[in-house]
């Protein structure tokens, strides 16, 4: 079957799968269909160790739904969702899948929103499961877990001593929190300590990759091999530099080596999946399931790995995994978001059957946590529970989020 053949017989099959997914939504819906009317789209950014972008749609029966945009380096991710806002006043909020699409000028226009879009998607689908007084997984088909797995960034402060590995090993077993899987970037020498050092190449020099592979073997020694370690990349190396470090770090048996290659799709990826021994992993960067297509159907990534602000949302990730289903590809998630972002990303990976774990740079404790109202700890022994309430089953703490608001921000302004 040559390519055409195979993208035509892919739509075919992912058209069904989408209604599939639907099928409860549309049935639930069907009744309030034209009753509710979209009244107002704000925003509101928090400001942590990154900038983070909430989005409110209001509507005339006094219901709202939240998520999250793309916050920084998210330039101009606000201004592109007020920019949209008059097209969806006064639209039924329930008309998800049509309103997304229809004012997506993603394709074929020159002025890419798609971070803007897939934020207010998802705030329609939590505003939606509201209406309906139904948790949104059910109207995305239903949840295969109760709980998910989350991974950090925990990482030794000098995986080339082994004393620092054992202090990052205990630390991380002494989280409260209990995550057991972690991601970090290999070290790089630095100018003058490196004789073959080219800081403007996609190379990693002999020594460079020699104290990658003792680094990480410490770090493996260090926590065992009842967590998880991944190997991030960054996009940083060329071919030649990617099959040899996925060879360097074969040894720790990672969950996975991820964004080794530039970020477009080229047969190079196919290449490193073929001789790699390790899983590959890619797809952050993804704006709709098109970009996905060429590494799935190529067998050019082992694991796929979206964020839901940047690829268009709940429904258009869901048809995203439901394409790398077909070909035994399973899915994990991308997210760098505040809290909001963590708990819609955990609400939808509950809904995807093939599902590895969530990425956070929270659910530790802190006071992010504390920007949805909880009674117990959000992360518990490195799973979140999926939460039950209508929508998204989260409420904003107001007292907690003004005290975190981006300078000039004030409460969804």
């Amino acid at each position: 079957m040559n390519l055409q053949s195979r993208r035509s017989f892919l739509t075919s099959v992912l058209g069904a799968s989408a209604f599939g997914c639907l099928a409860t939504f549309n049935r639930l819906s069907a009744a309030e269909r034209g009753k509710v009317k979209i009244t107002d789209i704000k925003t509101m950014i928090l400001k942590g160790p990154r900038t983070y972008t909430l989005v409110k749609i209001e509507t005339d029966a006094g219901v709202s739904g939240i998520a999250e945009a793309y916050g920084s380096p998210g330039l101009g991710v606000r201004e592109a969702i007020h920019g949209v806002r008059s097209l969806f006043l006064g639209k039924d909020p329930l008309q998800i899948d049509r309103l997304y699409t229809q004012f997506n000028y993603t394709d074929g226009s020159a002025h890419a929103q798609q971070r803007a879009m897939s934020g207010i998607e998802m705030a329609l689908w939590d505003l939606a499961g509201k209406l309906l007084n139904v948790p949104t997984y059910a109207l995305l088909g239903g949840k295969f877990r109760d709980r998910v797995r989350v991974y950090d960034h925990a990482a030794p402060k000098d995986y080339n001593d082994k004393i620092s590995c054992r202090d990052w090993a205990q630390a991380a077993k002494a989280k409260p929190n209990g995550i057991s899987a972690h991601k970090f970037s290999p070290d790089r020498s630095k100018p003058g300590e490196d004789p073959g050092k080219d800081p403007s190449n996609r190379q990693l020099t002999t020594y460079e990759m020699r104290k990658l592979r003792e680094g990480y073997e410490n770090c493996r020694e260090a926590i065992g091999f009842d967590h998880d370690i991944m190997v991030h990349c960054h996009w940083e190396y060329d071919l030649r530099t990617s099959i040899d470090l996925a060879k360097a770090v074969e040894g720790i048996k990672p969950l996975w080596l991820e964004d080794p290659l530039p970020v477009p799709y080229s047969d190079s990826w196919r290449r490193l999946a073929e001789m790699a021994a390790v899983p590959i992993c890619t797809g952050e960067n993804w704006m709709r399931r098109a970009d996905a297509l060429p590494f799935i159907v190529n067998s050019a990534i082992d694991i796929l790995h979206t964020d839901l602000r940047n690829s268009g949302g709940f429904l258009e990730n869901k048809r995203l995994a439901d394409l790398g289903d077909l070909y035994g590809l399973p899915i994990a998630s991308h997210n760098t978001g505040s809290i909001v972002n963590g708990m819609a990303t955990i609400h939808w990976a509950s809904t995807v059957q093939d599902y590895l774990g969530c990425e956070t740079v929270f659910f530790d404790g802190g006071w992010m946590d504390d920007v949805i109202v909880h009674d117990k700890p959000l992360c518990k022994n490195g799973y979140v529970e999926v939460p039950t309430g209508p929508g998204l089953g989260i409420t904003l703490n107001p007292d907690v989020v003004k005290a975190h608001l981006a300078p000039g921000e004030t409460w969804w302004g």
